[in-house]
């Protein structure tokens, strides 16, 4: 979902996928990887505190936010 039609970005998504299947549920042992390996859940917070001071996170934050609108529908429909 994140990587390019030509997967020429994929280092630039590393930390997101590994974020992405550390919260999702395994198989196997029926609980989030983050919890078996450190004992709590991830944090899963996109808003910005102080406007202005942090620009590159804020357009990550609004890029997450649509993309996480985009899967949602594709979701629903299917």
């Amino acid at each position: 979902m994140y990587v390019n039609y030509r997967q020429r970005n994929q280092s630039e998504w590393l930390a997101t996928i590994k974020f992405a299947f550390n919260n999702k549920v395994h198989i196997a042992t029926k609980s989030l990887p983050s919890k078996v390996n450190y004992e709590r859940e991830p944090r899963m917070g996109f808003d910005i505190r102080e406007k202005g001071k942090y620009v590159k996170a804020g357009k990550f934050a609004k890029e997450m936010k649509d993309r996480y609108k985009e899967a949602k529908i594709a979701l629903v429909k299917s």
